[in-house]
């Protein structure tokens, strides 16, 4: 398996890993529209293939935070691998090389809003407890589920704000667990 930053003529092959892992068009939409929102950018978009087939993808894109902050920030969304390739650590690699790649260009923290019990296996921890409140409000029951990840260590101190998304994103029921 190898990975690599998928190419604007793959975008096929994107929005097919994210069908497929979803069983529905609603991610491949999502990432679709995240592509094409200069709000975005700078966007790191990854897939892995095993042979000459795409098995996963996973997309990060731009964040700020409110108030501003001098940190650059990302958001991992989403995170997709094939059905029949589930299971055989391609997420997690997936989640390390687009952690690495993102690290060297200088990104401070990555958020997440994902399941509660993947995440922190890659190194995220509940960002709400310290300071980090997502896009829209998260039921009590799920803030575990909005996780962070500092990459450089560049905290100045507690912070205690808001992270805030591509345009794309800014969508309540983006941010149910």
């Amino acid at each position: 398996m190898h990975i690599r930053e998928a190419k604007k003529t793959e975008l096929k092959d994107v929005l097919a890993v994210e069908s497929a892992a979803f069983d529905s068009v609603e991610e491949a939409e999502l990432v679709n529209d995240l592509l094409h929102d200069p709000s975005a950018e700078p966007v790191l978009n990854l897939l892995a293939f095993e042979n000459d087939r795409a098995v996963g993808h996973i997309l990060f894109t731009r964040a700020r935070l409110e108030p501003e902050s001098s940190e650059s920030v990302a958001l991992l969304a989403p995170l997709a691998v094939v059905p029949d390739s589930q299971g055989k650590g391609i997420g997690g690699q997936l989640i390390r090389h687009g952690l690495k790649c993102l690290s060297e260009s200088g990104v401070d923290i990555v958020f997440v809003l994902g399941h509660p019990g993947y995440y922190p296996r890659h190194g995220f921890t509940p960002a709400g407890k310290h300071g980090y409140n997502a896009p829209y409000p998260i039921p009590e029951k799920d803030s575990d589920a909005w996780m962070f990840q500092r990459l450089n260590q560049t905290e100045t101190g507690n912070y205690t704000g808001t992270v805030t998304v591509a345009e794309k994103l800014r969508k309540p029921e983006y941010w149910r667990e």
